[in-house]
């Protein structure tokens, strides 16, 4: 197992009010960056996870666990939303769906 795909963890922060102007400014969103294994969702793992089959869903791997606080992951220039996640002794592994 290689872990040599970069993703990028988010962290979406909400635009503030202006009062003078009386609309809110741009979301911003923090990217941290991390090697992973990245593969296709088992359909054993589908069937678990979602009750059945689901489009464009991944697993994803790490080899230590991620502790800071996320909104969802990018790999490439999909972003996607964690569904699953399971910490083992030094490994973290996220099932993830697309983002539309």
């Amino acid at each position: 197992m290689r872990y040599d795909t970069p993703i990028y963890f988010q962290k979406i922060t909400s635009g503030e009010y202006d009062p003078s102007t009386g609309n809110y400014e741009d979301d911003t969103v923090e990217e941290t960056m991390r090697y992973a294994s990245v593969m296709d969702t088992g359909t054993d793992m589908l069937k678990l996870v979602y009750n059945g089959p689901k489009q464009d869903s991944l697993t994803i791997q790490l080899q230590n666990h991620y502790q800071e606080p996320f909104d969802r992951i990018r790999v490439g220039e999909k972003t996607y939303k964690v569904d699953f996640s399971r910490k083992l002794r030094t490994k973290h592994t996220f099932v993830v769906s697309e983002v539309q």
